[in-house]
């Protein structure tokens, strides 16, 4: 029977490189896998691809090959014995097993970040402040420095992967036997057991600790902020950096102001007369009471704009303004006086109603965003 060509069942062509021969395999031994391509022909056409390959990728039978074709194969054991074929570190990135595991599980690691929550005060917020957090977290144990072994001992060797962190089980499949490498189940990959754990952290080699620091809250921030506090996190594994803590910023209410981006709106309510009339009011802010003039003939939702006394820019200079937003009280109760005068003051008036387009309540969503 007329064998095939290695060449044309890789699908590569003569002068094809290493890489590209091992690419090549790669993709027909997935597409192939008896465990995934669920064929009549797939187990033969999958030693049919292994069997060009092992010919191909070994530099000897290849030349050999090149030059005599099957004929030349014969002198050097025929076609290969797949028992004795290796294919572990090429049947790793296809189904996850083979070579490595120890050089990934004993490689440096980041620490795991962490995250909290920070509440702060309305001004708190404003103005920035140095706010003192607990944060809970692993330490190097302070008894052991983190070997996890009782002082006076040592970590032995691990008698089941003989220190490598390893372990090495031949698997049975149809084309033969292939080595499994897996982290060793008794050390876990560290190649070393602790037979006399340490009795502060009970052989972790860390222990919970809950450690105060202070932390500079800058001015201006608000409702999610997050700040990045760098290597407050949970230490690195294998001489690997510590992780980072997040704090996320809650903002507590005011009682009088509300925020909208880098403003502050004051709802102020004043009585028929100061609109009316005009008057000279003190009016609430963050840094104390200043002086505002009210026009006379002033309507419900009239905005005034007090410059830079809103929330300073986090991320850049300046500060918003405060936006006070004016209601006109009418009183719900009147002495026989002011029931007096304001009959006068209606006859003067008339009785004609006049419609508006917007209402006090429709301008105050306007300013507060809708």
């Amino acid at each position: 029977m007329t064998q095939r060509d290695y060449y044309e069942i890789l699908g590569v062509p003569r002068s094809a490189t290493p890489d590209e021969l091992k690419n090549a395999f790669r993709n027909l031994a997935r597409q192939y896998h008896p465990d995934v391509n669920k064929s009549s022909d797939a187990e033969e056409r999958f030693k049919e691809i292994n069997e060009a390959y092992a010919v191909l990728s070994d530099p000897e039978k290849r030349a050999a090959y090149d030059r005599y074709g099957h004929a030349g194969l014969n002198g050097m054991g025929g076609v290969p014995d797949f028992t004795t074929i290796d294919f572990s570190d090429l049947f790793e990135g296809l189904f996850g097993f083979g070579g490595g595991t120890r050089r990934s599980r004993n490689a440096p690691r980041r620490g795991a970040d962490l995250s909290q929550t920070i509440s702060l005060e309305f001004n708190e917020a404003v103005f920035g402040i140095e706010k003192e957090i607990e944060i809970t977290r692993d330490e190097v144990c302070s008894t052991c420095r983190g070997s996890g072994a009782e002082p006076g001992t040592s970590p032995s060797r691990c008698s089941s992967c003989n220190g490598r962190g390893e372990v090495r089980q031949v698997r049975q499949t149809f084309l033969g036997s292939m080595v499994q490498v897996t982290t060793c189940p008794t050390c876990g990959g560290k190649g070393e057991v602790i037979t006399s754990p340490c009795k502060t952290c009970k052989g972790r080699g860390l222990e919970r600790k809950t450690i105060r620091k202070v932390v500079p809250i800058p001015p201006g921030v608000d409702n999610g902020t997050q700040i990045r506090l760098a290597g407050e996190g949970q230490p690195g594994n294998n001489g690997g950096p510590n992780g980072n803590l997040y704090l996320e910023i809650r903002v507590n209410q005011h009682q009088f102001f509300r925020r909208k981006e880098n403003n502050i709106i004051l709802n102020l309510s004043i009585n028929v007369a100061q609109a009316a009339l005009g008057a000279d009011i003190e009016v609430p802010t963050l840094e104390g009471n200043t002086r505002l003039t009210i026009p006379s003939g002033t309507q419900p939702g009239k905005v005034f704009t007090l410059r830079n006394k809103g929330v300073p820019n986090l991320r850049g200079s300046g500060r918003g303004d405060q936006l006070v937003v004016v209601n006109v009280e009418v009183p719900s109760k009147l002495s026989a006086e002011q029931k007096e005068l304001f009959q006068a003051l209606a006859e003067t008036l008339g009785s004609e109603v006049n419609p508006q387009e917007k209402n006090f309540f429709d301008r105050l969503k306007e300013v507060l965003g809708g």
